[in-house]
C-alpha cells in the first residue's frame, strides 16, 4: 500500500473545485503596508494586531468561497516557520514547534468563524533555503529530519494535511513527502517553475513528478505548481500519467522572472481577467485540476476572478 492509500480521503478530490487564498506575503507588505521581515508570516501570530491582520485577510477569500458556493483550503501562514528561518528571527526549535502549533489553531479558528464553507486546514511548509534559488541541498533524509519539525506540530496540533510549497528541487520534496508520511498526514507537493517551465534545479515538472513518485511509492496526494505565472509553465506541463497527478494550481500575478521579482520594489498585480483567462485554459489541459488558488501578487480580485472563470456566475447573497 502506498502513502497515497495510507492517509486519509481529502475532500477536495471530490466535488466541485475547492479555492485557496492568493499571495499572503506579497499582500501583507505591499498593500497592507505590514513589515514581514524575511517575507515571514508567522510571527503574526504571536500577538493580537498580527492575529487581526491574517483574520481579515482570510476572511475575503472565505467570503469568495461561500459566494460561489466552494470549498477552501485554508492555509496556516507557516511558509517560513523552519529551523533556519526560524533561527533568523529569533525562535528556537521549542518556539517554533509551538508557533506551528498555534498556526493551525488560529486556522481552525477562522474555519469555525464560516460554518457553511467546507474547509480543509493545511500545514505550509516551505523550502529550508530560498524559494527563487537553490542556495542550500539536503539528500532525503536529511530533509526528512528537518522537516519533521513542522509535520509533527501539524498533526499535533489536528491538521488536515500538509503542502510543501515553491520546491525547487527533487530531494527536499522526497524528504518532505517520507515526513509528513511519518506524522499521518496527506502531502501535497508543490514545484515552482522558472521562465522556461523547469524547476530551478533545471529538472522538467514531469521528470520532478516522477522522482518524487518513484522514491515515495505515490507518496503525495497530488502535486501542484506555485510561484510562476501560466504562461511561464503551462507549454511545460507534462502529458499521460504526471498530469493526472497535478490537480492544483497557485500561478503569479506577474510575468516577470523570479529574479525580476526578487529585485521588485512594487507590487505586479498583472491582470486579474487575464490569469483567469489562463487558468480556463489550463482547466482544459489538466484533466484533475481540482483546487485553484494564487501566488505572488495576485489578491481577492484574482481568486474571485479565478472562482468565476471555471464555475460561472457567483451564487447571489
Amino acid at each position: 500500500m502506498s502513502a497515497a492509500q495510507a492517509t486519509p480521503t481529502l475532500p477536495q478530490l471530490s466535488g466541485p473545485i475547492f479555492l485557496t487564498d492568493g499571495g499572503l506575503e506579497t499582500t501583507l507588505v505591499f498593500l497592507e503596508g505590514i513589515d514581514l521581515p524575511d517575507f515571514a508570516a508567522f510571527p503574526l501570530l504571536d500577538d493580537d494586531d498580527g492575529r487581526a491582520a491574517l483574520e481579515r485577510y482570510f476572511a475575503g477569500y472565505l467570503d469568495i468561497a461561500e459566494r460561489y458556493e466552494l470549498g477552501f483550503v485554508l492555509d496556516t501562514a507557516t511558509w517560513r516557520a523552519n529551523g533556519d528561518w526560524g533561527a533568523r528571527l529569533g525562535y528556537d526549535a521549542g518556539q517554533l514547534g509551538d508557533v506551528n502549533e498555534r498556526a493551525v489553531v488560529h486556522a481552525h479558528g477562522l474555519a469555525g468563524m464560516r460554518p457553511g464553507v467546507r474547509t480543509v486546514i493545511d500545514g505550509v511548509i516551505g523550502p529550508r533555503g530560498d524559494g527563487y534559488v537553490i542556495d542550500l541541498t539536503m539528500g532525503p533524509d536529511e530533509a526528512a529530519e528537518y522537516h519533521s519539525l513542522q509535520t509533527e506540530a501539524f498533526a499535533r496540533a489536528g491538521a488536515d494535511m500538509v503542502t510543501a510549497v515553491t520546491m525547487t528541487y527533487v530531494d527536499e520534496a522526497i524528504g518532505i513527502t517520507r515526513a509528513a508520511a511519518a506524522a499521518g498526514l496527506p502531502v501535497v507537493i508543490s514545484f515552482t517553475a522558472e521562465t522556461d517551465g523547469r524547476l530551478p534545479s533545471g529538472a522538467t515538472i514531469g521528470d520532478a513528478i516522477e522522482a518524487v513518485d518513484r522514491a515515495t511509492d505515490a507518496g503525495p496526494a497530488y502535486y501542484m505548481v506555485n510561484c510562476a505565472h501560466p504562461t511561464h509553465f503551462a507549454a511545460a506541463l507534462p502529458g499521460g500519467e504526471s498530469s493526472h497527478r497535478i490537480k492544483a494550481i497557485r500561478a503569479n500575478a506577474s510575468r516577470m522572472s523570479h529574479a525580476e521579482l526578487d529585485a521588485a520594489e512594487v507590487l505586479d498585480r498583472g491582470d486579474p481577467d487575464d490569469l483567469a483567462d489562463h487558468y480556463r485554459h489550463l482547466d482544459g489541459v489538466l484533466p484533475e485540476l481540482r483546487v485553484v488558488g494564487g501566488c505572488c501578487g495576485t489578491d481577492h480580485a484574482h481568486i474571485a476572478a479565478i472562482a468565476g472563470a471555471l464555475t460561472g456566475p457567483s451564487i447571489p447573497n
